[in-house]
């Protein structure tokens, strides 16, 4: 519940109903600047909706009208608006976001023979925020190959576990062959990435399954928990797992962004 200068009640913020015929000036302020009505006519506001959008809180929301208004009650309703964060624009339909390391796993086995290209990255990291509209368009452009964007604040784990230690960063995987190749590169160095991507994303047959993340990584994820030993290639083998858990600040780890 929030109280609006002049009288006003409202549950929420941002829609206003009028139910009051009465002539008067008011003005509506937020934290987006003020809106401002002077002597409207409220039959144009009669049972209609008035929709404030502020991006931020609105816990400042006034309504200001003189002093011998008559009081109108007011049903608001929270309207707020998101800005895009710049990873999440100009995504193209073959661009992913990977939520867990069990998702990642699953992801790079039921690929195939697609090429599958991990994209790790930071919301604080300058040169990934400058990169990404020309990864979207490298993605639009090969349509058969799967992006993977893995972001490393949420999964620092993980990212350490697979030795992520520059951002941007990126592995190309496909097929039988497991990864391809591993590289981080910027805008600067983009060539670097396009020269991956034409080696790498011709049409071609391997033989076997594909093999995704190697044994090594499979071992030290199941060992921080991050995904089942089931899914390790001999899980009976394997019972000194705990010895390979990493603590999460306890290990030498240098993040370098470019």
């Amino acid at each position: 519940m929030s109280c609006l200068k002049g009288g006003f009640s409202v549950s929420g913020a941002g829609e206003a109903i009028f139910k009051n015929r009465a002539q008067w000036s008011f003005r509506v302020c937020s934290s987006i600047g003020t809106l401002q009505f002077k002597e409207s006519n409220l039959n144009h506001f009669w049972r209609k909706a008035l929709d404030v959008s502020d991006r931020k809180s609105t816990s400042n929301l006034t309504i200001n009208a003189p002093a011998n208004y008559e009081p109108i009650k007011a049903q608001p309703s929270v309207c707020i608006g998101k800005a895009q964060r710049w990873w999440e624009k100009s995504l193209q339909p073959n661009m992913l976001e990977i939520n867990s390391a069990q998702e990642l796993v699953d992801c790079l086995l039921i690929a195939g023979e697609r090429l599958v290209i991990l994209d790790f990255y930071s919301p604080g990291c300058g040169g990934c925020k400058a990169l990404h509209p020309k990864i979207c368009q490298l993605a639009e452009m090969n349509t058969d190959s799967i992006f993977l964007q893995v972001n490393f604040e949420q999964h620092k784990i993980m990212c350490r576990t697979l030795h992520v230690h520059v951002l941007p960063f990126f592995r190309f995987y496909r097929g039988a062959d497991g990864r391809m190749c591993s590289f981080s590169c910027t805008n600067a160095t983009i060539k670097k990435f396009k020269d991956a991507l034409a080696k790498h994303g011709t049409d071609r047959c391997s033989l076997g399954p594909a093999q995704g993340l190697n044994e090594s990584e499979l071992l030290a994820l199941a060992s921080n928990g991050l995904i089942s030993k089931s899914l390790l290639p001999n899980p009976t083998e394997n019972d000194n797992l705990e010895s390979l858990v990493l603590d999460e600040t306890g290990a030498p780890f240098v993040l370098a962004w470019k």
